[in-house]
């Protein structure tokens, strides 16, 4: 395998012909990182572990017996999502030591169906971040300029798809966490309708944001992972109970043009980068020049989007993340004299500067003294913005805009400006506050070789128009 695989399909067709096997896959795969350590991807490689799998497929394929759909997918794992008997740290230090006691729901199903975890992949500490630079096993570095960010929070998820290391990756999206590095590395990231996957097993940020969604190369895999991890979960009560449609075979109706709204700001804002603009401007006229109805839109609470998103899911991390007290599992400061100090000290020591932070800020927002003029004000502007769209939605089949205002920054550029980081995500949280899918998918690069991402965002549980759509535009 001098040039790795790009596509499942490609792997499928090799595999039946007998040209490659799923052992020298992982081989090949298992040789890449190596190459690649570097790059800071991968905090635990599975190597074992994904040889045995893969022969034992071989094996099976051998011997005439039914292998499942993904046999021969080799995937990577954001170190958010709990797999029996193997570590998970949120790449934080706070889990030092915990090793997972039961597998997650949508990890679970994709082994079910024959896929081999090649590892655990480095992220944001516990998800929160845009870069990837807030991990306790330090940042992971872009495939394309070692000198810039990957994205976040799932930095390695996106890498490791970029670089070759795995065919496909699942990560977990509150903000944009798929499809922002998914963007900076010239990937495809799809985050699903909230509640279309299971979220038993994900270690929680924000729980009425977060997603489980996947990182591949191309919207159809995006497509064929999405479909096996759907579905209803008795282990969580806020999946979707909606029956799961064939998206892996999802097409666009051939005589209907679709009636598809960009993001003004997305284009005309000066806060855009210009290659950016241009590129999404390019993909507007290629689709008004296949028939469609293409038509400029304006938010009017564009500007409320973030400073709701950052109060609600600060508070919602301020409560999840309070189970992380040092007495049951994970770090344990040495210094402790009483118990408050126990709870105080293995905090402090083992939550990050950014994780604290957030902390802090969420449990200002439910104070009693502040609850009402923040949580309760953000969780109405909520509402208004949920219903913003919804009225936007009757109009239109489809919502278009950049993924990102820039392409990859450098590492350190922004650590010193909370702000302008979290600007990264100015175009990715709607789809989060409102609970709609998204995907990311390339879109060209920029003049020094960066990657640019254009996003779509469609009705709820519209995931299949949502990657035909994309297939089409790739």
């Amino acid at each position: 395998m001098t040039t790795f695989y790009r596509n499942f399909s490609a792997i499928q067709a090799d595999l039946r012909a007998g040209t490659i096997t799923c052992r020298q896959l992982v081989d090949e795969y298992l040789t890449r990182i190596q190459a690649s350590e570097h790059l800071n991807v991968f905090t635990e490689v599975y190597a074992d572990e994904a040889r045995q799998r893969a022969d034992e497929l071989d094996n099976r394929r051998a011997i005439g017996e039914t292998v499942g759909r993904l046999a021969g997918m080799v995937i990577g794992l954001k170190d958010v999502l709990n797999y029996t008997g193997h570590g998970v740290r949120a790449g934080s230090r706070i889990l030092d030591g915990f090793v997972a006691q039961f597998t997650a729901t949508a990890v679970q199903r994709l082994l079910n169906e024959d896929a081999i975890v090649i590892g655990r992949q480095n992220c944001d500490e516990f998800a929160m971040g845009s870069s990837n630079e807030n991990s306790a096993f330090g940042p992971v570095r872009n495939a394309a300029d070692t000198s810039r960010v990957p994205g976040g929070s799932s930095g390695g998820s996106a890498v490791a798809v970029q670089a070759g290391l795995c065919l496909a990756s699942i990560g977990s999206d509150t903000g944009g966490s798929v499809r922002q590095p998914a963007a900076f590395c010239g990937v495809t990231g799809l985050k699903p309708t909230y509640g279309r996957v299971s979220r038993w097993g994900l270690i929680a940020y924000a729980s009425s944001f977060d997603c489980i969604g996947p990182i591949a190369n191309t919207p159809a895999d995006c497509a064929l992972l999405l479909e096996i991890m759907a579905g209803p979960d008795e282990f969580d009560s806020t999946v979707s109970q909606q029956p799961v449609d064939s998206y892996s075979t999802a097409t666009l109706p051939a005589d209907k043009p679709l009636r598809i709204a960009y993001l003004r700001d997305g284009v005309e804002s000066e806060g855009v980068d210009v290659s950016i603009r241009e590129a999404t401007q390019r993909k507007i006229d290629e689709l008004r020049a296949a028939g469609h109805t293409v038509e400029p839109v304006s938010l009017s609470l564009l500007e409320s989007l973030l400073p709701i998103y950052y109060i609600l899911t600060t508070a919602e991390a301020s409560s999840n993340l309070s189970r992380f007290d040092g007495v049951r599992y994970g770090h344990r400061t040495a210094d402790a004299t009483d118990l408050i100090t126990l709870y105080k000290k293995s905090r402090t020591e083992g939550f990050g500067k950014e994780v604290r932070k957030r902390i802090l800020l969420g449990t200002f927002a439910l104070s009693a003294s502040y609850y009402d003029a923040y949580y309760t004000k953000a969780q109405q502007v909520r509402r208004l913005i949920r219903e913003e769209t919804e009225r936007l939605f009757t109009q239109y089949d489809f919502l278009m805009s950049p993924t990102t205002p820039s392409p990859a920054f450098k590492l350190g550029e922004k650590t010193e400006d909370p702000l302008q980081m979290y600007l990264a995500d100015i175009f990715t949280v709607q789809a989060n506050v409102v609970g709609y899918p998204a995907i990311s998918i390339p879109n060209g690069t920029d003049s020094e070789g960066l990657p640019i991402g254009l996003q779509l965002m469609a009705p709820p549980f519209k995931e299949g128009a949502l990657v035909a759509l994309a297939q089409n535009l790739c």
